[in-house]
């Protein structure tokens, strides 16, 4: 028989994989084909002969040559960074290598106490090493789940091996939806259409012949055949490119991108700051150099917000983790990011909504046809497919072959007809051709059945138009004046999970679009039975604007759209993409892959074709759209918590900045050692920021991460500064004589550690029982080192009288109220 005829209209279902049936007679590959076979069978032997490659593929012994030879696919395709790219990543950095000098210049200086920063920052990094490893873990296991199996011809027998196994000369057989793994030359061709968008821009798809060359990164839209590897491994068109788009990555992002920003700009407020700090504290303590450097390294390491870059990979390694357990492979990990920030999703309706399988229920008859010859026709339209999808299984399950039919032509099914067929000869010298699809599509619009079609739509029902042609297979207008025979009726079956899911988006204010390439009424009543808002209101997308804004309306004020072709999906997701909507699409049929490709996030089913699973950013391996909530909900939980935590790392960046300068200026001996900032940061930021970053999060992500986060830190570091500064200026006129020096800095240390549990307070809001326990253990601790005697010596911390201490205390309650005070105007007066 013949190539595939998808008559599923919204492209190929998920798990049509094509069987591999070696000697039977729907293979048209090995020697056991009877003598029955057809013309298509002979057309292809003949094909194959002429350019000069054996049907049968590659013998073992040629295999083993070739491996021997090197001539293999060697690309490494990686789901994740090696584990040196991880160790070296998290360990070199400049900011590591920064506080690095600084820490053996405390060492050699200064006691153990003021070393401390340094013993934090290889814990901090030692963490974020071991949670990227096991984030690699997860994903490089769920990437050989996901991974593409091509179907490679050896010895005559078609079997599915690792895209790493194939070589030189090796016979790959495609069919739709299957991705182009190597580059190659046409050997057989059943109306085989290939979509090269990917590579070369050009939307149309490219029909193949034999001897046609084809490129890896392209994909089969339509019709089936097989190729012969020219390149393999990095000499392959889209080799490169296919290994950089598999890596698991940390880069481009707007929340890495922000934190590289912010960075650049405290590295450059750093040096001078750090050189006058240096200057200052030589010429105001010359009398004790190695004090004058233990003070001017305690100025300078609070400036480094090195714990926010470690906090966002390690929280961006735990989603990872999360998700892998739930079997959601994350191909690229700024979607984690980008599902955050999604207030539309566009849902394919077939493989999302409804399940794969499909039964036919009902065969209604137009026209005077004959029952028992109709039956016979469909039974011969599911033989000549070797890859029925759901709803050609479902005809081939309820209507068996007759065995005196042969198939003598197919045109295969694509998105942008809606329909395929098939020429027989039936066995008593009789030919026939018969088209197989969309009923609105093969009859003229007004045909009295069209009617009667739109209530079996109506009920959810799925409508196939069988018809019998005038006109040749190969004619560009065969659907013209075809003879309505025979209406096939299909039920659907709902997802358990979808009505669950899409009240969730609902609650968490996503808007659900359902974008199908089925019929409107149909696709319009499938979404009303799983409650779909808006679902009543149903757009047949043939009759939408082509002007972009004017669609990006249409798609704002409604819900379901049918008769959707691939391309106009694009230009849906593009429209929307215009009114400043961040979109994630669903898929996971041919038909899908450009607007996969467009969509801010791409979601595919992990039964998906080739090229789908290629282009999305998740990849659901449990095929479930139950699985989509989690994703989301983790990814605000990612990058609302991280903007939340970065608020504190940044006022202790602005503090300490301001706090040297002031230093400077004033020519007075610097507030703090290291050890009473690294007890500071402890707990008021390390600590509390960990257990923060990990909390359940569900507002949506906003954009301008940087000015979001900066609008809190400036005025928060500045009264914070300003304060801790006039608490230590007091102090300094109130103590005299031995001990001044540290109770001045106890004082200080006081008022600043009283401010940043505030700021740490409102950060943490809306209060829950265990972040209301976290700020009071942080509260606790600094308690703990305020009373104990050997904790007091430990940290040089000692309050000294009663006026001070509740001076000290004072300011702080009046800064606080400050920072409360500019937080709120923040909110109202600064849009984010």
């Amino acid at each position: 028989m013949t190539q595939r005829a998808d008559l599923d209209t919204d492209g190929p279902e998920p798990g049509g994989g094509r069987p591999i049936n070696a000697g039977s007679e729907l293979d048209p590959v090995h020697p056991a084909t009877p003598p029955e076979s057809g013309p298509s069978d002979r057309a292809r032997q003949a094909t194959a002969t002429a350019v000069a490659v054996d049907p049968r593929g590659l013998t073992t012994s040629e295999v083993a040559e070739r491996v021997a030879r090197g001539e293999i696919n060697d690309v490494p395709v990686r789901s994740s960074r090696s584990i040196g790219e991880i160790v070296r990543g998290n360990v070199f950095t400049r900011f590591n290598a920064l506080i690095g000098v600084l820490w053996v210049i405390m060492l050699i200086v200064a006691p153990i106490q003021d070393s401390l920063f340094g013993f934090v920052i290889v814990a901090n990094t030692g963490i974020g090493i071991i949670q990227e490893l096991r984030a690699k873990k997860t994903l490089d296991n769920l990437a050989v789940i996901g991974e593409a199996k091509p179907t490679v011809r050896r010895d005559g027998i078609a079997a599915e091996i690792s895209t790493s196994e194939i070589v030189l000369g090796d016979l790959i057989e495609i069919g739709p939806g299957d991705k182009i793994v190597v580059d190659g030359a046409v050997v057989e061709a059943d109306g085989l259409e290939i979509d090269e968008s990917l590579l070369t821009g050009e939307a149309d798809p490219v029909l193949k012949k034999p001897g046609d060359p084809v490129m890896s990164g392209s994909f089969v839209v339509a019709g089936g055949g097989a190729f012969t590897a020219t390149k393999v491994g990095r000499e392959a068109y889209a080799a490169q490119l296919a290994e950089e788009a598999s890596r698991f990555t940390l880069v481009h992002s707007e929340l890495r991108s922000g934190i590289s920003t912010i960075l650049k700009y405290v590295t450059w407020l750093m040096i001078p700051t750090s050189i006058g700090l240096v200057i200052s504290q030589l010429v105001v303590k010359d009398d004790n150099f190695k004090e004058s450097i233990a003070y001017t390294v305690g100025g300078i390491v609070p400036m480094i917000p090195e714990g926010l870059v470690l906090l966002t990979s390690v929280a961006f390694a735990i989603g990872v983790i999360r998700l892998g357990r739930k079997q959601c492979l994350v191909q690229e990990l700024p979607a984690i990011e980008g599902l955050a920030r999604v207030d539309i999703v566009c849902l394919d309706k077939t493989g999302t909504l409804t399940e794969g399988g499909m039964d036919v229920t009902e065969l209604r008859l137009l026209n005077g046809a004959d029952d028992g010859y109709v039956r016979k026709v469909l039974g011969a339209l599911g033989e000549s497919d070797p890859r029925p999808n759901a709803s050609l299984q479902a005809i081939i399950d309820r209507y068996p072959d007759s065995e005196e039919w042969r198939c003598t032509e197919s045109l295969p099914f694509s998105s942008a007809r809606k329909y395929s067929g098939a020429s027989f000869s039936e066995g008593d010298g009789e030919n026939s051709t018969w088209l197989l699809g969309a009923p609105d599509v093969l009859l003229p619009t007004g045909d009295p059945t069209l009617t009667e079609i739109d209530h079996l739509n109506e009920q959810g029902l799925r409508v196939l138009l069988l018809a019998r042609a005038a006109k040749d297979l190969d004619a560009a207008t065969v659907a013209q004046g075809a003879q309505a025979t025979a209406l096939v009726v299909l039920e659907q079956r709902l997802r358990p999970d979808a009505a669950d899911t899409l009240r969730y988006f609902e609650e968490q204010d996503v808007a659900a679009k359902v974008i199908s390439g089925d019929n409107a009424v149909s696709v319009g009543a499938v979404a009303a039975k799983l409650q779909l808002p808006g679902a009543e209101n149903t757009v047949d997308a043939r009759k939408l604007p082509n002007d972009q804004g004017e669609m990006a309306k249409a798609l704002e004020g409604n819900a379901v759209f049918g008769r959707v072709t691939p391309q106009q999906k694009r230009d849906m997701v593009g429209a929307l993409q215009s009114k400043g909507h961040t979109v994630a699409m669903t898929g996971d049929g041919v038909n899908d892959v450009l607007a996969l490709k467009d969509a801010d996030i791409g979601v595919s089913m992990g039964s998906g074709s080739e090229a789908t699973r290629a282009v999305a950013q998740i990849v659901l391996l449990n095929n479930s759209f139950a699985t989509l909530p989690s994703v989301v909900a983790e990814g605000r939980r990612v990058i609302g918590n991280i903007t939340r935590v970065a608020t504190l790392f940044l006022v202790k960046t602005v503090y300490s900045v301001l706090l040297a300068l002031l230093v400077v200026c004033t020519q007075v001996e610097y507030l703090f050692l290291p050890r009473h900032l690294t007890l500071l940061s402890t707990l008021t930021i390390g600590v509390p920021a960990f257990f923060l970053a990990l909390a359940p999060n569900k507002e949506r992500a906003q954009p301008h991460f940087v000015r979001r986060v900066m609008r809190y830190a400036i005025p928060g570091g500045a009264i914070a500064a300003l304060a801790t500064f006039a608490t230590y200026l007091l102090a300094r006129h109130h103590y005299v004589g031995p001990g001044a020096r540290e109770a001045e800095t106890s004082a200080a240390t006081l008022t600043l550690f009283l401010i940043a549990i505030w700021v740490l307070a409102i950060i943490a809001r809306p209060y829950t029982w265990w972040r209301i326990a976290l700020i009071g253990t942080m509260g606790a601790g600094f308690l703990l080192v305020m009373v104990v005697p050997w904790l007091q010596e430990f940290f040089k911390l000692q309050l000294v009288g009663a006026t001070m201490p509740w001076a000290a205390v004072g300011i702080a309650a009046v800064a606080a109220l400050g920072i409360e005070v500019a937080f709120r105007a923040v909110d109202r007066r600064v849009p984010a």
